[in-house]
């Protein structure tokens, strides 16, 4: 049976051992809690609304442009602020208050692929005032890994369809289709490719050698002078113009003749100037209604006469419709001719004059 003593040393042992590990228990608290300040230290919460949660759970940290400053303290649904209906509770420590500001947001990462997901509050481009407790933080939009899964997938989906449609465009090929399959495939159409690129080949070396009208345009010196003594020529004639020789050099440096074309477009200028003005005999054709009456009348009887010519009226007219009058005129006039032509020829028979005394 142990003694008195033995007791009283074991249960003091047992006493030492459990205040070791409370203070160890203590210790480990204080480390636990260190990322937010301490223990003692004060603390607010902060909320923020989220349509999915992706993850983050309970105790996951929640950070700072990427510093601790404290964990997630609840994750649960609320029904009436659909659709961003998940709501998460942050308590973070008191001491970062100068940091939060309520135009602050707040997005899901994770921490690598296949990390754990947690909270981050990006303050970088906030100036609004600091937060209080029980603040509500606008969520940034930030693709989240599914997102990113999602779209891998939709271009993965993508580069499999293209790769199929290149298959069956090879196996087209390889099966003689289309006109690439025939140029792998067919003699033929591989011989007319054989024959054009000679025939090029063909071609090409005759303009080389400066053959044909492409070859002496590439190869012929005296085309090169004709057109080389052509510029030559243009530029004499530009410099004779440069210098004001002949006309078209006058017409360009010769201020005389620019004076008289200026003169004379204002003698042109008031010339129009006192037709619009009535002056002279076109202003007053142009400007006078009783002139233009009597102008009017003219042609009026003019038209009258020709009207009456057209009829066959006056001799004039009868000389225009009536073709008898019109022969028997030319053929008075030839009898004329005659007469005249035969009077040259024997004048004594014709002009002979007898004196008859009685």
């Amino acid at each position: 049976m142990p003694s008195q003593k033995e007791l009283q040393w074991s249960q003091l042992k047992v006493g030492i051992l459990a205040l070791v590990a409370l203070i160890a228990l203590t210790a480990l608290i204080f480390l636990m809690s260190g990322s937010t300040g301490g223990l003692f230290t004060p603390k607010l919460n902060l909320l923020s609304y989220f349509t999915n949660a992706n993850g983050v759970k309970v105790g996951a940290p929640v950070t700072l442009d990427g510093v601790t400053i404290g964990n997630v303290t609840k994750v649960q649904i609320v029904p009436h602020h659909e659709p961003d209906a998940v709501q998460i509770t942050a308590r973070v420590s008191a001491k970062y208050i100068p940091q939060l500001h309520v135009d602050s947001t707040v997005s899901i990462k994770s921490a690598g692929v296949l990390g754990d997901s947690f909270l981050d509050i990006s303050s970088t481009k906030a100036t609004g005032a600091s937060v209080s407790d029980g603040a509500t933080l606008k969520v940034a939009n930030t693709p989240q890994i599914q997102d990113v899964i999602s779209t891998s997938q939709d271009a993965l989906a993508s580069t499999n369809e293209v790769i199929h449609k290149i298959g069956v465009l090879v196996d087209n090929i390889n099966s003689g289709k289309g006109t690439a399959g025939m140029l792998l495939s067919d003699p033929v159409v591989a011989h007319k490719v054989v024959l054009t690129i000679d025939q090029l080949q063909t071609l090409t070396t005759a303009i080389a050698h400066g053959k044909g009208s492409l070859g002496k345009l590439l190869n012929d010196d005296e085309l090169y002078d004709k057109a080389n003594s052509t510029i030559d020529r243009l530029n004499n004639i530009v410099t004779s113009l440069d210098k004001g020789q002949g006309s078209a050099g006058k017409l360009l440096k010769d201020d005389a003749l620019y004076t008289n074309l200026n003169a004379a477009i204002a003698n042109t200028n008031e010339l129009l100037t006192g037709i619009n003005s009535g002056k002279g005999s076109l202003g007053k054709l142009a400007k006078d209604p009783a002139l233009a009456t009597k102008v009017e009348e003219s042609i009026t009887r003019l038209n009258t006469i020709l009207k009456g010519l057209e009829d066959g009226q006056g001799s004039l007219g009868q000389m225009v419709v009536n073709r008898s009058l019109y022969d028997n005129l030319d053929k008075t006039l030839n009898d004329t001719g005659q007469l005249i032509t035969a009077i040259r020829k024997d004048p004594k028979t014709y002009l002979t004059v007898r004196v008859k005394v009685f």
